[in-house]
């Protein structure tokens, strides 16, 4: 005769009703709209591309053995910076237009309220958090004040990377070109030439690495000892709260 007790019960088939209703509730705040979301990704994307392949352009691999006609490593290594380059710059216009049309939170990487008293004061509680000298950090149904800070010097540095990028693509399609004359023309001169901005640019990718590693380290982290989520909050849009 088989065990029929609950737990039993539990145990072969995983469904536990009681433990369900014992357990600690968690709410659901809708955040991030499904554009933010994309453009996330898609950001991401192209910065990985465009961090390795900006990589070796500035450290060449090795010479290719045989004709030069047989190789084109770095001709595709180009193609696919430039490529991930043109994705990353549609994808700040298209949410730069988000910012008008979305809801609130798409405001948030746009806009910083330094003039807060109360913005400051969440900025420290968020410091003293990352010190492990308070046990949690406030409930933020947007990103955190730090993050949001964060966030606003990651658009400034995406904006001199676009613009710095676009002024070395310029040189290489020469004069008359678009990029050349949008950005080239102006840009090489105003920061001395064009050695300058390739160091610049080479300066400002570093910059974005290690914005790259802080942020996801201090989103999984959250994510853990936080008890709100982070990660899935980008899939999904919503950010849950763990009681």
């Amino acid at each position: 005769m088989s065990a029929t007790t609950p737990q039993a019960i539990s145990d072969a088939t995983g469904t536990d009703e009681s433990a369900v209703a014992q357990a600690a509730s968690i709410k659901s705040v809708y955040v991030y709209q499904a554009p933010v979301r994309v453009w996330h990704w898609v950001n991401a994307l192209s910065l990985v591309v465009l961090c390795l392949t900006g990589y070796f352009i500035g450290s060449p691999p090795p010479t290719q053995p045989g004709e030069a006609s047989a190789n084109y490593l770095m001709g595709y290594i180009r193609f696919a910076h430039f490529a991930a380059g043109y994705v990353f710059a549609v994808g700040l216009l298209g949410r730069l237009y988000w910012a008008f049309v979305g809801n609130h939170h798409a405001r948030e990487l746009f806009t910083l309220p330094v003039f807060s008293g109360a913005y400051w004061r969440e900025v420290l509680t968020m410091l003293k958090w990352y010190a492990f000298l308070i046990p949690l950090p406030s409930r933020y149904v947007g990103h955190n004040p730090l993050a949001r800070g964060a966030m606003f010097g990651f658009l400034f540095l995406s904006v001199f990377m676009a613009f710095t990028g676009f002024a070395l693509y310029g040189e290489g399609t020469q004069a008359g070109s678009w990029a050349n004359r949008l950005f080239s023309s102006w840009l090489i001169p105003l920061m001395g030439q064009s050695q300058d901005v390739h160091t610049w640019h080479h300066l400002g990718m570093w910059g974005v690495v290690i914005f790259v590693v802080l942020h996801v380290y201090a989103a999984i982290r959250e994510d853990i000892m936080g008890r709100q989520s982070m990660v899935s909050t980008m899939i999904s849009g919503y950010r849950t709260f763990k009681n």
